[in-house]
């Protein structure tokens, strides 16, 4: 996959809004493989319904949305497994872990699967992040920062064309985020990857290629 297009899609929740002065909601918008995006926006504005539709679980809109050339609303069920396990890696905003879990246990889901990463590169993920000491705590007993940032390695534990990251730093203080923004640049460039990052109010710290208001 090396483009996700939008074009004049809206939420049918704003179907009697079509004048809400977004620069991605009713234009047309390409997030290419190899650049990165930083899309802001207030609450209620459809950040997590941009989630939902990239990602397959909604197709309440109208326009479009692309995978290169082929509409999302074509794209059979088992197409959509391959491409959520080696083109697109989503990191939800409510993170969607599991609490009766250790860290390292939400985790291995992924990679067991995957086989992206090695074991000491996991380690050293935890290492860099600074939870290393939490790894094998249930993650239901970790504070929403610690399980943002687990969150944020087990989306690195796939191949993916892209890097979906909703509000990805919202819990965590300056210095963490930096962190975090630097594994996620040198596992995008590494991969080639295009990299969407969302956020209300605190971005993740990088040069973007286009910063677009939703």
């Amino acid at each position: 996959m090396n483009r996700i297009s939008l074009r004049n899609t809206l939420p049918e929740a704003f179907a009697d809004k079509p004048d809400i002065g977004s620069e991605v909601w009713n234009n047309s918008i390409d997030f290419e493989k190899g650049k990165s995006y930083l899309i802001k926006a207030e609450s209620g504005l459809g950040k997590s319904s941009l989630c939902s539709y990239i990602y397959g679980y909604r197709v309440d809109f109208s326009g479009q949305i692309l995978f290169d050339e082929t509409e999302v609303r074509n794209i059979e069920k088992k197409q959509w497994d391959t491409i959520r396990s080696k083109q697109l890696s989503l990191l939800f905003q409510e993170l969607r872990l599991f609490p009766e879990l250790t860290a390292i246990e939400n985790i291995q889901l992924k990679n067991n699967l995957s086989h992206h990463k090695t074991d000491a590169e996991i380690d050293a993920m935890f290492e860099q992040l600074g939870i290393a000491y939490r790894k094998n705590q249930l993650v239901g007993k970790m504070s929403w920062g610690q399980q943002q940032r687990v969150a944020v390695i087990r989306s690195l534990c796939q191949p993916f064309d892209f890097l979906f990251l909703d509000e990805p730093i919202s819990h965590l203080d300056d210095n963490n985020a930096a962190i975090i923004a630097s594994l996620v640049k040198d596992e995008v460039a590494t991969q080639g990857a295009g990299l969407i990052v969302t956020s209300i109010g605190k971005d993740l710290p990088m040069d973007y290629s286009q910063i677009l208001s939703l």
